[in-house]
């Protein structure tokens, strides 16, 4: 029973970490390096995750700084921050690559909260099925004798107050990125 429960849990914590790490993703109107947490290069005919080929900073509010490792690849970040449909529009001055960070307009500032609205609403999903598998596993742990009624139902309640926990967290997430896109 008790492996059940670390299992549950560690399914509902790294359902939490995901979906913090989506939210970090989102822009808001502010500079962040987690912006371009998604991008890929074509580096060497392979498509590699922008943060290990440049250094990736936020020198203000307003403004991303890529560095690369190598001058050769400055093209091909370039390019890859263009076609990665982040609404960002990266200058290259020959040894880094300026990502200025436009202000949202209110519509654009309505459609994140929409966005972080949907992943959140996916990742509270994920809690419950994970919720439900928890609650299977301890059905069939009653099915096979393994353990009585009163333990299936008190395994039951435990697993409800961590999926009340985690729901919890992530609308604590939800709600501060909300916040924090709809600052002007």
């Amino acid at each position: 029973m008790d492996e059940i429960f670390f299992e549950v849990e560690s399914s509902m914590q790294s359902t939490v970490d995901h979906f913090s790490a989506e939210m970090a993703k989102v822009r808001t109107g502010r500079a962040s390096s987690h912006l371009l947490d998604g991008v890929k290069v074509e580096y060497y005919g392979a498509p590699t995750p922008l943060a290990q080929i440049a250094s990736v900073s936020v020198p203000d509010a307003r403004m991303i700084l890529v560095q690369p490792f190598e001058k050769s690849s400055l093209a091909a970040i370039e390019r890859a921050i263009m076609s990665a449909d982040l609404g960002l529009n990266p200058n290259n001055d020959g040894s880094v690559i300026r990502v200025p960070v436009p202000l949202l307009t209110e519509e654009r500032r309505k459609e994140y909260v929409k966005t972080c609205g949907k992943i959140a609403e996916d990742s509270r999903i994920s809690v419950r099925n994970s919720r439900r598998d928890a609650n299977d596993g301890l059905k069939k742990l009653e099915k096979a004798k393994e353990i009585s009624e009163d333990d299936r139902k008190g395994g039951e309640e435990e697993v409800q107050k961590l999926t009340n926990k985690y729901i919890k967290k992530i609308d604590e997430i939800l709600e501060a990125k909300q916040k924090e896109i709809m600052e002007v």
